[in-house]
């Protein structure tokens, strides 16, 4: 059975036969000859595929980008990283890295940050001279961040897969997730001294002062939450040992929306606040703090991302209508329908190699083969490289983290540490061809053909791998944080 699920999938690949479809039918000509289980196996096993309650963020994260995008936010972000960096010579390539790592923290796909960011920032390095294709290869490589940042949609697939906790993902992320984008930004300051690109990249950009008052106001709403949290709530409580948690958390979210209250209502601070970024800098900050310090779960955060998109894009930057609210929920509800589609053929799919023994068979030859940890992380990621290159990435997740996870717990290898790694390796293939979806948004931004932008593409890949090396063998990189906040 083995062998006509990969002939029947390679088949469709050749034919051009998207993968979800690919993967599904692969699993149904598996049953359909060489099972005896009845036809309602299928439907039954793609429903339990989608039936966890963590997949039910991805659409909320998805519509999140979206609004973010629709909102004006995205704009604001844009215009905040370029205050920061945008003032060297290369800025302005630096400002899509350090944008894209900010977005990131919100919208968890990798492909709506392409088009967010991309959308502001490609035209705008054409504009100064910056090569159309050289561009349009950094956007698509800057917007991998999106799911290797918290949150991040292949973080939650692996999590639901390997049973994994999601929010110690969420944690881990953060260190691969800063060398990556601060390698970028230093690969690409080099390569525009060495090229002479971007002398004129300050133009137009607001005054780093700008990005003070930004951050000034951030630390007023943590200001906010904390005195909420620690001194208010526990005041609240009456020291009530059983009430005390819920207490806190509740009257630091109270003190944390009543300083969004009064930002937004003092005619003065609004108006000087209304053109900069600070509200939507405060996105990340209460979705990710919200996490971290226990007062929702990822999936009820991405809920909270939604509305606070549509708060902010509607009643505060007000660029948000009804009409283009409608338009954003379309698009979402288009992405988030092909990644559950995805994952009901790919759980099908991995029921039936399970059923096979694959796993098994797989996870034994991993053992005998490759008998060290170095040996092992080293094959895997060799692996991992060439199937992104062809599967998407969430399928290869929700296929490959089951086999995968075991074998290395075998070697000793933190399962965390160990997700951490497959997304990073599979988000390459976002940007690798023939199938890396980030190169086909980027290149439908930039208005260019594929064959096009790879030749610029080549040298950041390099870098990612290089990054990849150092997250796979120093592994307090990755695990840092999580030990900090869970341990």
């Amino acid at each position: 059975m083995s062998i006509a699920l990969l002939v029947t999938m390679l088949v469709c690949f050749a034919f051009s036969v998207s993968v979800a479809v690919s993967i599904g039918v692969a699993a149904w000509v598996g049953m359909a000859g060489f099972t005896t289980l009845p036809w309602l196996a299928a439907p039954k096993e793609m429903f339990t595929a989608i039936d966890k309650f963590p997949l039910a963020a991805i659409p909320f994260f998805i519509l999140a980008g979206n609004l973010m995008e629709t909102g004006g936010i995205s704009r604001r972000l844009v215009d905040f990283a370029k205050s920061i960096v945008g003032g060297v010579q290369g800025g302005l390539p630096m400002t899509c890295v350090l944008t894209c790592m900010i977005f990131a923290a919100v919208s968890g796909s990798s492909v709506a940050t392409t088009f967010a960011i991309g959308a502001i920032l490609i035209p705008a390095l054409i504009q100064h001279g910056y090569p159309r294709n050289w561009a349009a290869a950094l956007q698509a490589c800057s917007a991998e961040l999106g799911v290797i940042i918290p949150p991040s949609i292949p973080m939650i697939l692996y999590g639901v897969s390997a049973e994994v906790s999601i929010g110690e993902l969420f944690s881990a992320g953060f260190g691969p997730g800063v060398l990556i984008g601060g390698a970028l930004m230093l690969f690409v300051f080099l390569t525009c001294k060495r090229q002479g690109w971007g002398r004129n990249d300050g133009d137009n950009r607001l005054p780093l002062s700008s990005a003070a008052i930004d951050l000034a106001a951030l630390a007023g709403a943590l200001a906010s939450f904390w005195l909420g949290n620690r001194v208010l709530g526990p005041l609240v409580a009456g020291g009530n040992a059983q009430a005390i948690d819920r207490a806190t958390d509740l009257v630091g979210l109270a003190c944390g929306v009543a300083y969004f209250i009064v930002l937004t209502a003092v005619p003065r601070l609004r108006e000087a606040l209304l053109k900069r970024a600070t509200f939507a800098l405060m996105m990340p900050v209460i979705i990710l703090g919200g996490i971290y310090g226990g007062v929702f779960t990822p999936t009820e955060a991405s809920v909270i991302a939604v509305f606070y998109a549509v708060i902010v894009g509607m009643f505060v930057y007000r660029e948000v209508r009804l009409p283009q609210l409608w338009l954003a929920l379309k698009r979402s509800v288009i992405s988030a329908a092909v990644i559950m589609f995805i994952i009901a053929n790919a759980g099908l799919f991995a029921y039936l190699i399970t059923r096979a023994g694959i796993p098994e068979q797989i996870g034994t030859f991993l053992k005998e083969s490759l008998k060290t940890r170095d040996w092992f992380l080293l094959g895997v990621n060799a692996a991992l490289f060439v199937i992104g290159m062809f599967i998407e990435t969430s399928a290869s997740i929700i296929v490959l983290a089951p086999i995968l996870a075991p074998v290395a717990a075998h070697f000793g290898i933190d399962p965390v540490h160990f997700g951490t790694i497959m997304v990073v390796n599979l988000a390459l293939g976002m940007i690798t061809p023939p199938f890396g979806v980030n190169l086909f948004a980027a290149c439908t931004v930039a208005k260019i053909s594929l064959d096009q932008i790879v030749p610029r593409l080549l040298p950041f890949v390099c870098v990612v791998l290089a990054c990849l090396l150092v997250i796979t063998y120093f592994p307090p990189l990755t695990l840092a944080l999580r030990d900090l906040v869970y341990r």
